[in-house]
C-alpha cells in the first residue's frame, strides 16, 4: 500500500510539474494581451509612456518581462507634437496570446477583420478572458484612440482624453469591443479598435457607464 501511494504522489507531482512548465513556456511564447487592470484613473494612464508601463509591469508579473511591450493606443497631435498611430507602434507580428492562439499573423491582418482577435482569444496576461457584454461587470471597451485602421484621429475633437491624461469629465476616448459584440450588428459594434467614444469623460466612472474599466491592449514588439 505505501509503495501504492508513493508511486501516486511522485506521478502526480510529474503531471503538476509538466502542467506548470507547459504554462511558463505558453506564457513565455505570449506577445498579445488585454491588461487585466488599468491605472484605476480611467483613460488617464500617465500618457504613452505610463500606458507602455503597465503593459511592461503586467507582462514582468506574467513571465514575459524579457520582451519590450507596447499599448495599442494612438494619440493626436497637439501643440506641434505630431500625432502617433497604434499601428506603427506595436512592431510586426504575429502575435500569440497566453494560450498560443494566434490573434494576428501581421499588421494588415490585425486590421483586416482580425478574425483572430474574439472573446476567446483575446485574454489578459494571466491567460484569463475578460469580461464582454451578458457578462457582470461587461468590461469589453477597450480604450484606443484609434480609427478603424489603427492610425490616429485628426486634431480637433478629443478622441484620446488629452493622449491619456485626463480623468475628468472632460474629453473622450475612442474604444473598441475586445469580444466583437455590441447593441447591433453594424461594424462599428464588432470593431475590437473603434466602436465608439466615452460618454460623460474619462473618468473611471464615466468608463464603466458603458462597460469599460479602462482595459486597453498589449502587443510585443519582438
Amino acid at each position: 500500500m505505501k509503495r501504492v501511494t508513493c508511486f501516486t504522489l511522485v506521478a502526480a507531482a510529474g503531471l503538476l510539474a509538466f502542467a506548470t512548465g507547459s504554462a511558463q513556456a505558453q506564457t513565455s511564447e505570449m506577445t498579445f494581451f488585454v491588461t487585466s487592470a488599468g491605472s484605476g484613473k480611467g483613460a488617464d494612464l500617465g500618457g504613452l509612456a505610463g500606458a507602455d508601463a503597465i503593459c511592461q509591469r503586467l507582462a514582468q508579473a506574467a513571465g514575459a518581462g524579457s520582451k519590450t511591450w507596447r499599448a495599442y493606443l494612438s494619440t493626436q497631435a497637439t501643440g506641434g507634437t505630431a500625432a502617433v498611430n497604434a499601428r506603427d507602434r506595436i512592431g510586426a507580428g504575429p502575435w500569440r496570446n497566453a494560450k498560443g492562439a494566434v490573434i494576428a499573423t501581421s499588421v494588415a491582418d490585425l486590421h483586416g477583420g482580425a478574425a483572430g482577435l474574439t472573446k476567446q482569444t483575446a485574454l489578459n496576461e494571466k491567460g484569463e478572458p475578460v469580461n464582454g457584454r451578458g457578462d457582470t461587470p461587461n468590461q469589453h471597451d477597450m480604450l484606443t484612440g484609434s480609427q478603424a485602421d489603427g492610425t490616429a484621429f485628426g486634431p480637433g475633437e478629443d478622441r484620446t482624453c488629452g493622449n491619456y491624461t485626463k480623468s475628468g469629465a472632460e474629453g473622450a476616448v475612442m474604444l473598441g469591443h475586445h469580444d466583437r459584440s455590441g447593441l447591433d450588428e453594424s461594424p462599428p459594434a464588432k470593431s475590437w479598435n473603434t466602436s465608439h467614444a466615452s460618454r460623460g469623460g474619462c473618468s473611471q466612472e464615466a468608463l464603466r457607464g458603458t462597460g469599460g474599466a479602462g482595459l486597453f491592449y498589449c502587443f510585443a514588439t519582438n
